[in-house]
Formats: C-alpha cells, structure tokens, sequence
C-alpha cells in the first residue's frame, strides 16, 4: 500500500517551494530541464498534473501491470487528455498529443532501463539533451502525421 501525500506536498517535494508559492514555476522549469536523465525531467515536468496522473493512473495500472509499461501507459493518458482538451477547444477531433507522448515514453522507458545520466554534465548541456529528446519526439510525430494524412 501507498503513503498518500497531499498535493501540497507533492508540489513542494518536487518544486522544493510550496504550492503557487514565489519561484514556483522557475524552480520547475529549473529543475526538470536540468534533470539528469529524461526519466527524472518529468519527475520534476508540471508537478501537479503529475500528482493526479501519479495517483489515479500510474499508481492504480502499476498493480496488475509491469512497471515500464505502466509507464508507457500513463503517458499515453496523459497525451490522449491533451487531445482531448485541444479537440475540445478547436471543436474538432485532435489526435497529435496521444503519439508524441507514447514516444516520449519509450524514451524514458530505455533510457531508464539502461540507466542513461548525464549528471556528469553542466546544467546547460543537460538542457539540451532534455530539450532534444522532446523535440525528436515532436519531429517524429508531425513526420508520422503527415506520412499518414
């Protein structure tokens, strides 16, 4: 069984300040496009949605699911309500979010798996790595997209 926390508490054990607190939004953006590996960049991404998704998604499929796959997984929730609130706001079907992030899963799923850091670099190198593995991600999709439109 898992200690529940509050979000509250979740926030600022990700962010390292309270929740809306000043520095909020620098320190998650510090500390995620800094992250050592692509795994812990998401650790630190959009805290609070990562508190709901943690809970009601990754925590419940991880039970009767391996845990790379619960990965793979919530990842793909969390893209499919992405492409859900964009349909909604353009009141037409959307599906671009759902794949990016089934990408950015297995990213995370083999760099994990093979226990890729990159601690040893400075912070703007590890930016950039965090930053390019997205963008290949995003590239590959909107490749996809058009190849099958």
């Amino acid at each position: 069984m898992h200690k529940s926390i509050s979000l509250s508490e979740y926030v600022r054990r990700r962010n390292g300040v309270a929740l809306g607190g000043s520095g909020s939004m620098s320190n998650m953006l510090k500390r995620s496009l800094g992250a050592n590996s692509f795994h812990l960049f998401w650790k630190y991404w959009n805290p609070i949605w990562g508190y709901y998704l943690s809970r009601n998604v990754m925590r419940p499929v991880s039970e009767f699911l391996p845990g790379w796959l619960a990965v793979v997984v919530t990842f793909v929730v969390s893209g499919a309500f992405h492409d859900l609130a964009v349909s909604l706001v353009n009141l037409r079907f959307t599906f671009f979010f759902t794949p990016w992030f089934l990408l950015m899963s297995i990213i995370v799923v083999v760099t994990s798996k093979f226990g890729i850091s990159y601690k040893e670099y400075q912070w703007p190198i590890r930016v950039a790595i965090n930053i390019t593995f997205i963008i290949v991600c995003l590239v590959s999709t909107i490749a996809l997209e058009q190849l099958y439109a």
